[in-house]
């Protein structure tokens, strides 16, 4: 018995150290590649392939049924990849012929590469059967979804043939589009595929289902037969040129202008890279999903735009992500005008660099000034950042950084208070080698004019996440007199905890893959009023995902909300808001379902019912989705809810109605219409995009937006027309 033990011991322990130790070779030739998706040039011969993949779903303990075979070849300029995936037919899910498309409910395949063995961040590039490009920047380990940017964009190629049973993918991605070591040897590496037909997701690592597939805690490692040289990056150019003509029928207003500004990007070293903008114009920019708000709180978006994205998490993951980040990069180019609304502020330069400055040290700096609007009462302002991440452990890493925004000049319409702020802080950030412990521990300072006390924020978050248990430790703390005017502060003056526990569970058969059970209580005190408990919410959930991908939960919200001022949750002009100085107990009760999304037709639907202040709220939100491949999908998204408060408050039925177009005519030509119906914002709103990608990341833009009041009387309220042409030139 004691032999037994002692072998199946070693077994286990030889079987984590092969899995942990996975490699192959990139070689290193001479004679040239060309992407064709046929691999008949003799180097591919002399290249060892990298497969035996692993199941990740629907289960992480066997062997993947259809394999991938990838070979790897470099020279001084490029990386040359050589794929060959198995699948069981050609019936393929190829949604649209879109760039950057989501991997779920598709065919494809993707590779991770860690250039610098730090665990925490990476290039990702990806396509799938029809040839279609991804490529991203991962950040944050690969711990969540949020960690992907897919507004990053580089130049490289890939070329697809189907075959009966797989098809092939030979990339040719220039060495420029990465940064890395001069000298290296070996990168971190990892690969999954998804194969619609055979429900399976696939990893090249074994990596456990409670961990995200494309963690970086479990990357194996591709050797270079010759050492990496310098990077030959060059420099890009990447000028543009805008028209926008249109009308603002509220005013009786023509609109009219023209622009012309670009810009630069430069890479320093093999690990640098510099940005430089003038003039720039985002009008390109897909438009915001706008989203019903019923709680008293701003709603923060996410970024699109291109200059904030290459290295962002390097500025943008201070602190608590949802309460307390002090730099929210959309609050540049963003102001309020004299009446409170939020209206876009001319950017006038700006300039970045970012990067790495050794393997375990990260440098961001970041510059920008925006314009001077008098009739708006907006100051020219200096916005800067600087911060420093240093490697830590295996994957842990410690950020000091500061922020500043500061007007250029004195202005009689400004209050002395607003002349500037600042904000100092430190964080560290804790991933163990196998991500079973995460967590965040900060301690930032604010700087304003007038105030020297309860400036500061704090906070601490551990959690522990393993096959059968996820469970978190967390709270924070805000100080009355906090600010960060380039961050996201959703309220201050609060002490708050929210833990979590959640029990998983694994079926050996039936028709779910897994299920869990959780409970988190959200607590919120007011410190400076006696610590009197303002909100809590305690949200109990039960969660599952089917094998056939679709997903389905169930919640109970238990909450407490005191309202220190008077609040209409509805936004009826003039309507009798609830009494303030009062505290409201309400239960409700929540459902969701989002079927399988590789059929043509897919949905998901959100009900919930239940107490709501003083009242009551049904709410519904669902989303259809139509696609007839690879040329056109649609959605639809409608919300709607309906609030009913005793007399006198106000009764309310809000409706968010969203359909999408999607038209990929090709690879380089796309038309995408946005239309989005807001009772809340008395709006109704077309947003239609022509792209045309005439060259490589080159585009011709046309853009058309249309608003409308819908309040009473459907009437115009501001319509325009941009057409806007970029080119990228490499020197």
């Amino acid at each position: 018995m004691k032999q037994l033990l002692l072998s199946l011991i070693g077994l286990l322990i030889c079987s984590f150290t092969f899995s942990q130790n996975k490699q192959f070779q990139v070689k290193y030739i001479a004679g040239k590649i060309t992407a064709d998706a046929v691999l008949d040039e003799p180097a591919w011969e002399t290249a060892r392939p990298a497969t035996d993949f692993y199941h990740y779903f629907p289960s992480d303990s066997a062997k993947a049924r259809q394999q991938a075979e990838i070979k790897m070849l470099h020279d001084d300029t490029n990386l040359y990849i050589g794929v060959k995936v198995n699948a069981p037919g050609n019936n393929f899910v190829i949604p649209s012929l879109r760039r950057d498309f989501r991997a779920s409910g598709n065919d494809n395949i993707t590779f991770i590469f860690d250039t610098f063995n730090d665990g925490t961040n990476a290039f990702i590039f990806g396509s799938n059967p029809y040839g279609v490009q991804r490529e991203f920047l991962l950040s944050g380990g690969g711990s969540g979804i949020r960690g992907f940017n897919g507004a990053w964009d580089t130049k490289w190629v890939v070329e697809s043939k189907i075959h009966d049973d797989h098809y092939i993918l030979e990339f040719i991605i220039p060495m420029s589009a990465f940064k890395y070591r001069e000298g290296e040897t070996k990168w971190g590496f990892n690969s999954y595929h998804f194969d619609t037909q055979d429900n399976e997701m696939n990893s090249w690592m074994n990596i456990p289902q409670n961990q995200f597939i494309f963690s970086l805690a479990y990357m194996g490692d591709m050797i270079f037969e010759k050492p990496l040289g310098k990077s030959k990056s060059p420099i890009s150019l990447i000028p543009y040129v805008n028209g926008l003509v249109g009308k603002n029928y509220d005013t009786d207003a023509s609109i009219s202008d023209f622009g012309i500004g670009g810009d630069a990007k430069m890479t320093i070293g093999n690990s640098m890279n510099l940005d430089v903008t003038f003039n720039p114009d985002f009008s390109q920019v897909e438009v915001d999903r706008q989203v019903t708000n019923l709680t008293r709180f701003e709603v923060g978006l996410p970024e699109r735009r291109q200059f904030f994205i290459e290295n962002s998490d390097l500025f943008s993951d201070f602190g608590d992500n949802r309460d307390a980040n002090p730099f929210f990069s959309r609050r540049i180019g963003i102001a309020r005008d004299i009446d409170g609304n939020a209206i876009q502020n001319d950017i006038i330069a700006g300039a970045r660099l970012s990067g790495k400055l050794n393997n375990d040290l990260r440098i961001g700096v970041l510059n920008m000034q925006t314009a001077e609007d008098a009739s708006n009462e907006i100051a020219s302002t200096n916005n800067a950042v600087l911060m420093l991440q240093q490697k830590l452990f295996s994957r842990s890493n410690l950020n000091v950084f500061f922020i500043n925004k500061q007007t250029t000049k004195d202005y009689d319409f400004l209050d002395d208070t607003n002349r500037y702020n600042r904000v100092i802080g430190i964080d560290y950030k804790l991933a163990s080698k196998d991500n079973t412990w995460t967590g965040k521990y900060y301690f930032h300072k604010s700087f304003s004019p007038d105030s020297n006390d309860k400036d500061f924020s704090t906070g601490a978050s551990t959690e522990y996440n393993s096959k059968n248990y996820r469970a978190r430790v967390s709270g924070l703390y805000i100080g009355d007199n906090f600010r960060s005017d380039l961050g996201f502060i959703r309220r201050a003056g609060i002490f708050k905890i929210n833990p979590q526990i959640e029990r998983i569970f694994w079926p050996k058969k039936g028709i779910f893959n897994q299920h869990s059970l959780s409970v988190i209580p959200i607590f919120i005190w007011t410190p400076e009023d006696d610590f009197r408990n303002s909100d809590y919410t305690i949200i109990s959930r039960w969660s599952s995902n089917f094998n056939n991908q679709a997903r389905f939960s169930a919640e109970m919200f238990n909450r407490f909300t005191y309202l220190f001022d008077a609040f209409d949750p509805t936004g009826t002009d003039g309507a009798v808001p609830l009494p303030g100085n009062q505290g409201y107990h309400y239960t409700s009760f929540e459902m969701e379902y989002q079927s399988d999304m590789r059929t043509p037709f897919s949905f998901r639907v959100n009900p919930g019912y239940g107490a709501f202040y003083n009242g009551n709220k049904l709410s519904i939100s669902t989303q259809l989705n139509w696609r007839l491949q690879p040329y056109f999908s649609t959605s639809l998204q409608i919300n709607y809810d309906n609030i009913s408060l005793p007399d006198p408050y106000p009764n309310a039925s809000i409706w968010l109605v969203g359909p999408r177009f999607d038209v990929t005519f090709s690879k380089n030509i796309f038309w995408a219409t946005f239309i989005q119906y807001s009772t809340q914002r008395d709006n109704f709103s077309i947003n239609t995009r022509l792209q045309w990608r005439f060259a490589p990341l080159s585009d011709l833009f046309v853009v058309y937006n249309d608003n409308y009041f819908t309040d009473g009387v459907f009437a115009p309220r501001f319509r325009t027309l941009n057409v806007k042409l970029t080119y990228w030139l490499n020197l």
